[in-house]
């Protein structure tokens, strides 16, 4: 067991190195959910999972919005994000945060929803709130798995529901919040095979003391196993022994909501550090993140100031266009000023 072969086989169940044909991404993104949409230049845009399928994912999961096999919600940390609808009960178990103490707005929204579907600007209508009055109210109640905001097109205003009219037979106490997040480790474990609990905490944004908790029941029970590289299911140990392939020659630029990027802030915010305003993706090469690509977000085609490397300088100049492809392959036209601070 190597750091190769555990990128390798990583790249490998993450369809990266090969593509995945639909039912493969069916059972992949039920494994990374929930789906983000891609940072910044998807918003509005349904969830994908860039670079892992043989097909376009955006218009499929596109389609799967308007059946509401994905659904959409709040969960790590708050943000949203799409699930399966047949996994409702598991993140219910996860997030979910019940509403102790409504306040006046909580309640009026909830008996307006509760009579009917409404948008936001209909609630405007009847109470009288201003819309960022409303907002905030709405979340909460999201949050609480009271209400569902039915976004199965691309229209901007739609209409919230009742929860429980949408998904009546959905039991949100279904399962207990350590089973289901242990269940949620172990599929992540399958397709990163080696993780840590920053990972974990990074992607989940749950609270470390009950990630720990669940990692040594999953030991205990002789599921999980810990080694020099981190966690790995235990099944994984005695494959990885045997296990020799490398990660393919290979450079792809990361945007920052893909499940790899989310699941290694924690650190790359710290590594990759410029006076430039944003970091606008992450460079994989190779199976490992070494680079960061610096600018500013725009609507506009960007302007790149610079590509930001931690691989040597022969390396880097090496593989030169390589990168620089790569960048071009998900900007389209974009400027690039700087290669690892010298203008080109």
């Amino acid at each position: 067991m190597t750091i190769t072969t555990i990128n390798a086989l990583r790249m490998e169940r993450q369809h990266i190195s090969q593509k995945a044909n639909e039912s493969e991404y069916d059972s992949l993104y039920r494994d990374l959910q929930p789906g983000l949409n891609v940072y910044w230049s998807g918003f509005g845009d349904p969830p994908s999972l860039t670079y892992r399928a043989r097909f376009n994912d955006i218009e499929y999961n596109r389609n799967r919005q308007k059946n509401r096999t994905l659904i959409k919600g709040r969960f790590a940390g708050g943000n949203l994000g799409w699930i399966l609808q047949e996994d409702i009960e598991l993140f219910a178990a996860v997030y979910a945060k019940p509403l102790a103490k409504p306040t006046f707005r909580h309640e009026a929204l909830l008996d307006l929803i509760n009579c009917k579907p409404l948008t936001i600007h209909q609630m405007k209508e009847d109470t009288g709130m201003l819309v960022k009055e409303i907002t905030p109210t709405l979340h909460r109640l999201q949050e609480a798995f009271l209400i569902y905001e039915d976004q199965h097109d691309g229209e901007w205003d739609r209409c919230w529901h009742k929860f429980a009219d949408m998904f009546p037979n959905i039991d949100l106490h279904k399962y207990t919040r350590q089973d289901a997040i242990k269940t949620l480790i172990l599929r992540y474990a399958y397709r990163f095979v080696c993780f840590s609990i920053k990972m974990i905490k990074s992607f989940y944004k749950l609270p470390e003391k009950e990630i720990k908790s669940a990692i040594v029941t999953l030991i205990d029970e002789n599921v999980l196993t810990e080694t020099d590289y981190g966690y790995i299911l235990t099944e994984d140990v005695a494959l990885l022994q045997t296990y020799n392939a490398s990660p393919q020659k290979s450079v792809y630029a990361m945007h920052r909501n893909d499940v790899l990027i989310k699941s290694n802030e924690h650190w790359l915010k710290e590594k990759f550090v410029h006076s430039y305003p944003d970091t606008l993706h992450y460079l994989m090469i190779d199976g490992e993140i070494h680079g960061a690509v610096a600018g500013k977000f725009r609507y506009t085609p960007e302007d790149i100031e610079d590509i930001i490397l931690d691989i040597s300088p022969e390396e880097a100049e090496k593989r030169k266009d390589e990168i620089i492809h790569a960048i071009h392959s998900f900007y389209g036209v974009a400027k690039i000023k700087r290669y690892q601070g010298e203008e080109i």
